[in-house]
């Protein structure tokens, strides 16, 4: 029942119209190559799973109605009825257990994705993901691989409350052992979770349920059933000299917003799609940094210890030569997600936010 309600949020919500006009005045600034057609996020997603499995029989997917339902949100759909019970195991709502099986699965060779109908549920298995997954091969002194793929919706959606709304990229990226990925278009879906399920290492993947319903261009070359991303290479969405503008997953369609609010004030701000929060590319944020000389980084998640947090030491360490302003970092409140709908709007962050931070990086600001 909960799944229902938390779907019909993003299928009959408001916020989900609202992203879609935001994101239909952002798709002449954004560059894919030779786009044939578009998919939504929720189809990237099924559309890889589907393949990966068809191409290896050891992929097998679990979680919370992810069979019989097809999905919290449908990422599973027509699974099952392909696959069958074998491969697509619903199970009881104890992520503890599931993804203590999952990681059991994994040491003897099988390749499970695990879905959390949150990430916030991932804490019910968080021992399983650090403590098993990601130190088995270090502490096995590499005899043990992890082959698994934890993934499901992360951050905030919209008004579920505190406890259903936190972004977890900085807690799991702070941990050696775990790639970490979060995809913001339906070609980074496609290509990263590819990638993840082949990927010999435990892979968490962090989703927007914001973004599942959201419309993107594929190019051909995304379609081809072979398509991967490499993990740990950002992309440049869009190309600017006077500053850099860092995010991940929502935020990614938020600065490209402020990029174009920016460019109307004559301000060329460049974007940069993380993809992958551990490892983090910081070669191309670097020199990214070095072009415009001033950052601004971007996420919903706390400030402290944050992955923008990360970036800024990163830039401090192989570029603060560069830098001809302090570096902005926008995130999120530093309190847990409001409920009411005025202040969770007041505790992640804005695309004014953003234009504001690069303006006064630009020393542009009044």
């Amino acid at each position: 029942m909960w799944g229902i309600l938390r779907r019909s949020i993003v299928d009959g919500g408001f916020s989900a119209t609202s992203l879609r006009r935001v994101r239909s005045a952002l798709v002449s600034s954004r560059s894919y190559a030779a786009a044939a057609k578009e998919m939504s996020v929720r189809d990237a997603l099924n559309s890889a799973l589907d393949e990966e499995m068809s191409a290896d029989p050891k992929v097998f997917i679990m979680g919370e109605e992810v069979g019989q339902y097809q999905g919290a949100y449908k990422i599973t759909k027509g699974l099952l009825e392909k696959y069958g019970p074998e491969r697509v195991c619903d199970t009881p709502i104890t992520e503890a257990g599931f993804a203590g099986i999952g990681v059991g699965a994994a040491y003897y060779g099988l390749k499970p994705v695990v879905e959390f109908m949150t990430f916030n549920f991932s804490m019910q298995a968080i021992d399983h993901i650090i403590n098993s997954a990601a130190k088995s091969n270090y502490m096995s002194a590499g005899q043990i691989a992890v082959p698994i793929v934890f993934r499901g919706p992360n951050g905030a959606a919209a008004g579920v409350g505190a406890q259903h709304s936190q972004c977890y990229a900085a807690w799991y990226a702070s941990c050696p052992g775990l790639k970490v990925l979060s995809p913001y278009s339906s070609e980074d879906a496609r290509g990263l979770l590819k990638a993840a399920i082949r990927d010999p290492d435990p892979v968490v993947f962090l989703e927007n349920e914001l973004l599942y319903g959201e419309s993107f261009p594929v190019s051909e070359e995304a379609l081809d059933s072979s398509f991967c991303l490499p993990i740990g290479k950002a992309k440049i969405e869009r190309e600017g000299k006077d500053v850099t503008i860092t995010a991940f997953s929502k935020m990614v369609g938020l600065a490209l917003k402020a990029a174009e609010m920016l460019s109307k004030e004559g301000i060329n701000a460049e974007v940069i799609n993380l993809r992958s929060i551990r490892p983090l590319d910081r070669a191309t944020v670097n020199a990214s940094v070095r072009k415009t000389n001033r950052l601004v980084t971007v996420e919903e998640g706390f400030p402290q210890h944050g992955v923008g947090a990360e970036i800024c030491t990163s830039v401090v360490e192989e570029s603060f030569g560069y830098l001809d302003a302090p570096i902005e970092r926008i995130s999120g409140a530093d309190v847990p997600m409001p409920y009411a709908a005025n202040l969770e709007r007041m505790a992640v962050p804005q695309a004014e936010d953003i234009v504001r931070a690069a303006k006064r990086a630009c020393f542009r600001s009044k």
